[in-house]
Parts: C-alpha cells; structure tokens; sequence
C-alpha cells in the first residue's frame, strides 16, 4: 500500500462518547452528522475525509455506537463459539454471518464489519464516565476484530472525570498507548499528537503521519496569518472611515443624531463582516458564537462599540466626542487645534497655496473648516475595543473544537485588556496612517466587489498585520 492510499480510520465507542464531535474537531466539518446530547445520534456508518494538500490522507468512519456490548459478547460465547475453537476475528466474523447481525445486534455488527475493513481505530471514550461492565465488554469485542485500536480520552474540561481508572482498565487489555483529546476544546498540539501517537501503531504509515501532522501546523500558522490580516483590514478600514457634514446640519441636534448614528452602524457592519469573516475561517458558523457577556444583536455575537460602558470597562475612555455622541470627534476641530473659523478665514490665501502644493490630510481639514464642513471620524478608543473584540473571538475559536454544542462566550473584558494594552495600543498606532486616506475605506458589501485597493493601503494592512501575533498571545490565558 503506498502513501498515495488514504489511511482508514474507525471511530468506534459506546454511545453518546463523542464520536461525531471528535470528528467535527479532526476535518473542521461543522455540517458532519448530528452533534446531540441525545443518545444514539448516529445510525448508520458515514464516510468522511481530510484533506491535505487538495488530496485525501485520511478517511474517516463515523460508527453508530455499542448498545448491547454485554448482551452480544454473551451471545458469541455461547452461539457463534461455544466449544472456544475459533481465534477471535473468525467469532466476528461468523457472528457477522449470522441472522442475528441483521436483527437484534444490527448496530453492534455495523461497527465490527466496518472495523475489519479499516488500517486502524480511534476507541473514543468519554471520561466523564464510570468504568461499567460494559465497557468492559465492548473493548473485548473491538480488540477481537485485531486492528490497531487508540484510545481517546474525551470531554477531559469538564468536572468530575474518570481519567486515572480509564487508563488503568486500558492498561489491563494491552492499550498502553492513550490520547488525551477534548473534542469540545482541544489542547494545543492535541491533534498533531494524536496523529503522531497513531503513527506508534502504523509504523508502516508512519511518514504519512508525520506529513499530515506537519501539514496540520502549517494550516495552523496559516490560518492564524489570514486571521491576523482579516483583523488589521478592520482597523485601517475604520481608522479611513470618515463622513463629512455642514456646520448647520451638525448644529441640528436631530440631524447630527442622525449622521452619529450612521457613521457608527457603519463601523458597526464592518466588525460584523470581520467577525463573520473569522468564524469561517476557524469552520465556524455565525450563528455559533455567544454573546455572553456582551449584549446580543440579530443572533451575532456582537457588542456597542460606541456605547461609554464598553469603553470605561476597557479603560480607554478618552473623554472626546462626547458633544456628539461616544466616540464620534469633530476632526476639523481638533487638527486645528483651536483655530477659530474666522483666524482660519484669515488665513485663506496661504491655505488656498498650501492646498495647491499638496499639502495633504491638514490643508483638507482646513479647507473644510473654511466651506463650514464638519468632519466624523472614529476614535482611538474605540479602534482598541475593536480590535480587543476581535481577538477574544480568534483566541476562542483556536481553542475551540467542533465538538462543542455551547455557544462562543467572549470571555472578560476589562481584565483581559490589562495585559493587552501595549499591544493593542500599537495596533492602533499601527493603523494611524489610514486617517489621512479616507478613499480607503471599503463600501458596502455590495460595492466591494467594485472596489480596487491601493498598494500602499494594502502595505499598510500586512504592517498592521505583523503586530497581531503579539496581542494574541498577550489574550493567551496563563499556563
């Protein structure tokens, strides 16, 4: 058999143990079979694929589970092998050949016939179980089919494990060799391990693993770069964000409502279309994230940006805008300096020559200050708790598995920012240079298809882009 020959993998165990959900985590298929809390979810044998580099290295067998390990064992012992003259492959397989293993042991001889037909087995286990009888019996029945048999310690996050007596009822049959893998939330390098563990009882496939298992790291770190890029395109798309205004209309309170609420629900949708944007990059569904303990708008795990609690609570308030709404400043006001408009019209002939010259981002703010404009631009504050949002999200989802029917909680908010602000702050820095290039900003998702990004814009992204690794891991929890 040569590399180019998918590996064949069951996934066997009892019912409910987290077959499916093991599965999910292992090919990133959120729409593979049916994770439940019912029991017997899986009825029937499904094929399923990992991909590695455009061709298929694993194939994958989802099992139903053992209903009646007990009952069958007994069953084989007295009626397939009573006289004990059969090694154990034959008693499957002339148990398969039975009227029984179409009738009462119908689920049970569905994993024993697709595990004779496999390289090896993943025996996935919930440890949160005790360690019954019937266990007991179903380790019999799958050792009996001898195929390379791993056992995954499953659901190992939650309280109340039995980690220690499964191990020792594993040692007693001969399985020395056990992964410890969370399916809802699995450790860093859990999966490389587990392909590395496999590789101990495959040796003859043991460069094929070691190939997925590398392959696995280098979709990691690039998954973690188009992340890192995804983020620092929210940031220069809201950094350039601005919306222009005459003085008469901003003097209008129900009309500057109005704009104020317009420049932040476009800043809004862009956090949402990041957010989006991660989600699918980690295989995630949007509606999979939690809003906890931000509030929850339209089934999107989402937050109020502008709202003063969001940013006293990140302790960025900085105390400007607050005539026109959190958040939101008069640029033209604060570029100037405290320029009054007629010491600016005073100067009209030496702006008018400075504009002529090219002179860039502050003879625009003061050309507008002369025509009466108003400029609304977003501030720093609010770029840093975007930015902190966004990578609570990317922390959650690498360490999130597809097992996990809860949804995505954001975690702390102020606490986390402790240890994050000089990061931040210099993503922020970062992303300063897009204030001046309001023909930066992206359009709608409608016009974006039409829109044509600079090259220095895009330069500025991927140096954005670079300082991200060091504000994920500053949201890292501790060791």
């Amino acid at each position: 058999m040569n590399d180019a020959t998918p590996i064949r993998i069951a996934v066997v165990g009892h019912t409910n143990a987290g077959k499916t959900s093991l599965l999910r985590t292992l090919t990133r298929r959120i729409d593979f079979g049916e994770v439940s809390h019912q029991p017997g979810t899986t009825r029937h044998v499904e094929a399923i694929e990992l991909q590695v580099d455009d061709r298929a290295a694993v194939r994958f067998l989802d099992t139903p589970g053992l209903e009646d390990a007990v009952a069958l064992r007994e069953h084989i012992d007295a009626a397939v092998d009573a006289r004990g003259e059969l090694t154990p492959p034959e008693r499957i397989r002339r148990f398969l050949a039975g009227p029984e293993a179409h009738g009462v042991f119908e689920q049970e001889a569905k994993v024993l016939r697709a595990l004779l037909e496999v390289d090896a087995a993943f025996l996935v286990i919930d440890a949160r179980e005790p360690v019954l009888p019937k266990f007991r019996a179903e380790i019999e029945l799958l050792g009996a089919c001898a195929r390379p048999l791993l056992p995954v310690l499953n659901f190992l996050g939650e309280a109340g494990g039995r980690e220690g007596a499964w191990k020792e009822l594993l040692s007693a049959y001969g399985l020395h060799v056990v992964v410890r893998f969370d399916a809802a939330a699995p450790f860093v390098g859990a999966e490389r391990e587990l392909y590395r563990d496999l590789s101990t009882l495959l040796r003859e496939r043991r460069a094929q693993l070691d190939r997925i298992a590398a392959f696995l790291d280098e979709e990691s770190a690039r998954r973690r770069q188009a992340a890192g890029e995804r983020i620092a395109e929210l940031l220069v798309d809201a950094a350039a964000t601005r919306r222009t205004a005459s003085a008469v209309e901003f003097e209008i309170e129900s009309s500057r409502t109005r704009l104020v609420a317009a420049l932040q629900k476009s800043v809004f949708d862009k956090a949402q279309r990041c957010a989006s944007d991660l989600l699918a990059l980690y295989g995630f569904r949007e509606n999979d994230a939690d809003e906890a303990p931000l509030p929850l708008v339209e089934g999107r795990w989402t937050m109020d940006f502008f709202h003063p609690e969001a940013l006293k609570d990140a302790g960025v308030l900085l105390g400007k805008g607050v005539a026109v709404g959190a958040a939101v400043g008069v640029v033209a006001d604060l570029a100037l300096a405290g320029l009054s408009l007629g010491a600016g019209a005073a100067l009209g002939g030496a702006i008018g020559g400075a504009l002529s010259q090219g002179f860039g981002p502050l003879g625009r703010k003061l050309a507008n200050r002369l025509r009466d404009l108003r400029e609304l631009t977003v501030e720093d504050s609010v770029l840093l708790v975007l930015a902190a949002w966004q990578l609570k999200l990317l922390r959650a989802l690498e360490l999130r598995g597809h097992a996990a029917v809860e949804r995505i909680a954001a975690g702390g908010a102020a606490q986390d920012l402790d240890a994050a602000r000089r990061p931040l702050a210099e993503l922020v820095r970062a992303a300063q240079p897009a204030r001046s290039h309001p023909d930066w900003e992206t359009g709608a998702r409608e016009a974006r298809a039409r829109w044509r990004e600079a090259p220095q814009r895009r330069a500025l992204v991927l140096r954005v882009a670079q300082r991200v690794p060091a504000a994920i891991e500053a949201f890292r929890p501790a060791a």
